[in-house]
């Protein structure tokens, strides 16, 4: 077997069919290609995929030795917002989490199979990839970058240039943007600018240190000099722009399986009175436990997705400013920065004496994971950019997009989560340390995201997307920067790209209404055919009888139906317009609510028979930062027609019935 193994890695590098990894490869195997995309993050690899399985000769480019980004380097715990946001390759992404784990789609998962994933998309689409070679400079004719100019990562070996028809900047920090020559924006608009009132400096509560902690190194003393982790600037007025940029992390995966451990020793930079505040802090609360100071999230086979939480974790806040515009050396010293604390950090909270020993024993139980970022000595390979550059395209997605209160008609995505930046900065507000910079602000649906936004004004570049580092503000951008959202977008721009190449046109002259019907007809790039989905506010295929409520947020789409069971009789009617017969996985969206009733009943009709089921609230459970489930109702043969329909009623119920989406997945055999 392992002979066989071998056989088939030397028949896919013989033919160019990567596997992902680095081999050495330090030339790419043309001059020039179709498209060409930078960076090798979830949205880099979805874009690649996409342009390739239209038929065009595309080269991924990526600085590191992983493909994946925040998705495969640690960010298990999806920030999703509302699953009707996520569309096309990425939805497909999740689906395929899905199957790995037993399940239609999961979004909470572990790095490696994360990176699997992104592997299959390379090797299925003979994607070539280009490893460890990061931009030099940009050449350009005119409007048009002509080629890259490459230097090796590790900075042994002689430059290479690429050239390509169209470019994609699918990296965290807009490195190919800026150096052909595009606006961006670093840091935060004053809320003047736009208009907006969440953006600039903003002193929340959220992820803030409490009441009277003394900031000094000696309680009481100014003398004594600040504690690490403490700005001297002052605090400006709510509002007020700047070029401060929310806060970096990790997102730790750790495992509780002994048999899976690698134990988390003193690194070599140690400096344990970095964590002074923290004992500051603790001392003025309650410390329980370890999601005390951390989000300690869950993935499956006993590992985490471990996240900042309050006013000390692991947010390294406002070490972070100079890295959008960095050059790599300063980068490299950033990055290991943010290492070297992370995981004193987590040495710290175990070892230190004047950590509570049961809190030290927590921390005990768990190691870094042996099967987890092999190459990189089991520590993630992804800083978590949250925010670096932000392009100013063609149109600039602001807070006002994200609350619906502007519309844009040309979406190739959508965004739904909150309004969220970490905190910018950490200074001393009359006389206490306080954190500054955190929002996190929702109560809005999805909202469609402008392919106006994902490109740069035409006067400065005519070939390159940018669906990462895309326009918008501050603020917006803290909605819109989800990995789920960033795959979108990145089928979309790669989508573009064949479209204009095809059409022989710049990317600011396309058909925005051929490019949607294209995404919305072929979603999967492939040709397959597309699942159909009923929301409950779809009035040609919904009949509504008797009495519902309808209620925003927490379901699936802008809203959902609820019935009383003292309403008297109420159904809501789903019927599908089928051109012709087929068998379907059926689902019902169930969003998890209190107050529900113990069991919903609901009628199937698939033209020749009628089904009646009943879903019990019990029996479904919610994984990950989503509403609720889809519910699997079975699989049957549609009749062509609309005479086939599925019913959800308050038939029998004990108590609120909710009827909100319904999908017929196409049966694959």
């Amino acid at each position: 077997m392992k002979y066989l193994f071998k056989v088939i890695l030397l028949l896919l590098a013989a033919t160019g069919f990567h596997t992902g990894r680095s081999y050495g490869q330090q030339q790419p195997a043309r001059s020039s290609y179709d498209i060409c995309i930078y960076g090798g993050t979830s949205a880099g690899v979805i874009a690649a995929y996409t342009a390739a399985k239209l038929g065009k000769q595309v080269l991924l480019i990526e600085p590191g030795k992983n493909l994946g980004g925040m998705s495969s380097g640690g960010l298990g715990l999806t920030d999703i917002g509302n699953k009707y946001a996520i569309s096309g390759l990425a939805l497909d992404f999740y689906r395929r989490i899905g199957q790995h784990y037993g399940k239609f789609e999961q979004w909470v998962f572990e790095p490696h199979v994360a990176e699997n994933i992104f592997q299959d998309y390379i090797r299925r689409a003979k994607v070539e990839v280009l490893y460890e070679n990061r931009i030099s400079s940009v050449k350009k004719q005119g409007k048009l970058i002509s080629e890259l100019v490459l230097e090796r990562s590790a900075g042994a070996g002689s430059n290479i240039s690429v050239a390509a028809k169209m470019f994609i900047d699918c990296s965290y920090e807009g490195d190919l943007m800026a150096r052909a020559g595009v606006s961006y924006a670093v840091g935060r608009e004053a809320n003047s600018d736009y208009k907006e009132t969440f953006n600039g400096v903003q002193l929340m509560n959220g992820h803030q240190l409490p009441d009277g902690i003394d900031p000094y190194r000696t309680a009481g003393d100014p003398g004594s000099g600040l504690l690490w982790g403490i700005s001297n600037g002052e605090l400006a007025p709510n509002g007020t722009g700047d070029r401060k940029v929310q806060a970096y992390n990790f997102r730790i995966c750790l495992s509780s399986d002994p048999n899976n451990q690698v134990t988390i020793t003193q690194p070599a930079n140690y400096q344990p009175e970095r964590y002074e505040l923290l004992l500051r802090q603790m001392a003025k609360r309650d410390w329980k436990s370890l999601q005390d100071v951390f989000i300690w999230s869950g993935m499956p086979n006993g590992k985490t997705d471990i996240n900042n939480r309050n006013g000390f974790s692991t947010d390294m806040i406002g070490m972070n400013w100079e890295y959008p515009d960095a050059d790599y050396s300063k980068r490299a010293e950033i990055w290991n920065a943010h290492t070297d604390y992370t995981k004193g950090l987590l040495y710290f909270v175990g070892n230190d004496k004047r950590v509570p020993e049961h809190i030290r024993a927590e921390m005990k139980k768990w190691g870094y994971p042996k099967d987890e970022y092999i190459g990189n000595n089991h520590w993630s390979h992804q800083l978590y950019i949250r925010e670096a550059r932000r392009m100013v395209g063609a149109l600039v997605m602001t807070q006002h997009h994200c609350q619906g209160r502007e519309q844009v008609t040309d979406g190739v995505g959508m965004a739904a989560y909150t309004m969220d930046s970490h905190n910018c900065d950490r200074l001393i507000v009359k006389g206490h340390v306080k954190n500054e910079g955190n929002v996190e602000e929702g109560g809005f649906g999805p909202y469609p995201i402008s392919y106006r936004a994902i490109i740069p004004k035409a006067s400065e570049v005519e070939n390159l997307s940018v669906p990462v580092c895309l326009s918008a503000t501050h603020i917006a951008y803290g909605s819109i920067r989800m990995e789920p959202v960033f795959m979108v977008l990145a089928q979309s721009a790669a989508t573009a790209a064949v479209q204009a190449i095809d059409k022989r046109q710049s990317l600011q002259r396309i058909d925005v209404k051929q490019l949607q019907a294209t995404l919305k007809r072929n979603p999967l790039v492939d040709g397959t055919q597309p699942e159909i989905l009923l929301d409950n506010s779809d009035l040609r295929s919904v009949q509504k009888t008797g009495t519902w409520r309808l209620e925003a947020h927490g379901g699936y789409g802008p809203d959902f139906y609820v019935a009383s069971p003292d309403g008297g009789p109420s159904s809501l009617k789903y019927q599908p317009l089928l051109t012709t017969s087929g068998k379907y996985d059926l689902y019902t969206y169930y969003p998890k609510q209190k107050n529900r009733a113990s069991a919903t009943s609901i009628k199937v009709n698939d033209g020749k028979q009628l089904h009646e089921l009943s879903i019990k609230d019990a029996e479904v459970t919610v994984l990950g930062q989503t509403s609720g489930e889809w519910v699997h109702l079975g699989r049957y043969t549609f009749a062509a027609g609309k005479q086939s329909y599925v019913e959800i009623s308050n038939q029998a119920a004990d108590a609120e019935v909710i009827a909100d989406a319904v999908l017929l997945v196409p049966a694959k055999e």
